[in-house]
């Protein structure tokens, strides 16, 4: 199976240009973030990517890794509205959505957005609240609206969830089931630092401002522009077999009883365009679809006893079946 690229045409020329010039935005976003978060530029470009891709981010990891800095600093370098919600157990569905309130002067219900409404909105330890209100949120992630009283709302693009959890300390929390856990495209984890960054973090950090004093790089108008010329970045048919078929094998794999359903297809796709463009390049490539699978993937699947009994994780089932799949060559 060989991939064909397309002539160089024109309008290829032009659309080189364009990926040069979105790479260097991409480029310029995750520098001023690293100026926080230190060495660990794959996480920060996943976080971008899942922006661009019009995903949503899970961060899994122990305390003190920077979960929420990230998102913080993710959203300081845009000129976007930013809003945090920690998840409680006594949190209500309307403190995430908002609610309507009846206007005695006006005679009439008025509705009163919600923390949600925001571009990039950070629901810390997600897992603490109850199943109900984690569908609140989970609600409007997929549809990017909110219906209260029947009347739909709209929230503001760009539009990005940050959810974080703490593998640890699970005593009274709800894990996320596998369907909602479906709905973001992307779970991640920062990890420690090495020492080196985390010597200049007990120094005070004095080659990085704090989040506070990051500067804005992009506007939300030029991250929407971003977004839209991702989904226009070429995809040739046998890239699209590719992806189909690696989500297809977790579907079959033995060490597998729920695999990847077509929302995963999908996902790996747009993430997979925003990181073609992210390289300056105006077609995809089967290395970004080997680069994203289990960052996209691993999330959704659901492993058999057999597999746990043996201590194989869902990262390392998707390695394995990233190393059956044929990969197409380019012609």
């Amino acid at each position: 199976m060989s991939i064909q690229y397309g002539e160089q045409t024109s309008h290829a020329y032009q659309q080189q240009e364009l990926a040069a010039h979105f790479a260097q935005r991409f480029q310029h976003l995750a520098q001023n973030i690293e100026r926080v978060i230190r060495g660990k530029r794959e996480a920060v470009e996943l976080a971008l990517i899942c922006l661009l891709a019009e995903g949503h981010l899970l961060v899994e990891d122990v305390p003190g890794t920077g979960k929420t800095t990230l998102a913080r600093s993710l959203a300081a370098s845009v000129d976007a509205l930013y809003r945090r919600i920690q998840f409680t157990p006594d949190l209500l569905p309307s403190d995430i959505t908002g609610v309507s309130i009846f206007n005695q002067a006006h005679q009439r219900f008025e509705f009163h957005q919600g923390p949600v409404f925001a571009n990039i909105v950070l629901g810390d330890e997600i897992n603490r609240a109850s199943p109900k209100t984690q569908a609140a949120l989970l609600e409007v992630m997929e549809e990017r609206r909110v219906t209260v009283d029947a009347e739909p709302h709209a929230v503001p693009r760009p539009f990005l969830v940050v959810a974080t959890q703490n593998p640890v300390d699970m005593d009274g929390t709800y894990p996320l089931p596998e369907a909602q856990l479906d709905r973001f495209l992307m779970k991640i984890s920062v990890g420690y630092p090495d020492h080196q960054h985390e010597v200049e973090v007990l120094k005070g950090m004095p080659s990085g401002p704090p989040v506070e004093q990051l500067p804005v790089v992009a506007r939300a108008a030029d991250v929407a522009g971003m977004i839209d010329f991702a989904t226009r970045i070429f995809v040739a048919d046998p890239v699209y077999d590719y992806i189909v078929a690696i989500v297809a094998a977790t579907r079959h794999s033995p060490y597998t009883k729920l695999g990847a359903s077509p929302r995963a297809s999908l996902a790996l796709l747009r993430a997979a365009r925003v990181k073609a463009a992210a390289a300056g390049r105006h077609f995809v490539i089967p290395e970004d679809i080997k680069a994203l699978a289990i960052p996209v993937i691993a999330h959704r699947l659901l492993l058999t006893a057999d597999a746990e009994l043996n201590d194989r994780t869902a990262p390392d089932v998707l390695g394995e079946i990233l190393a059956g799949v044929p990969v197409p060559q380019a012609a």
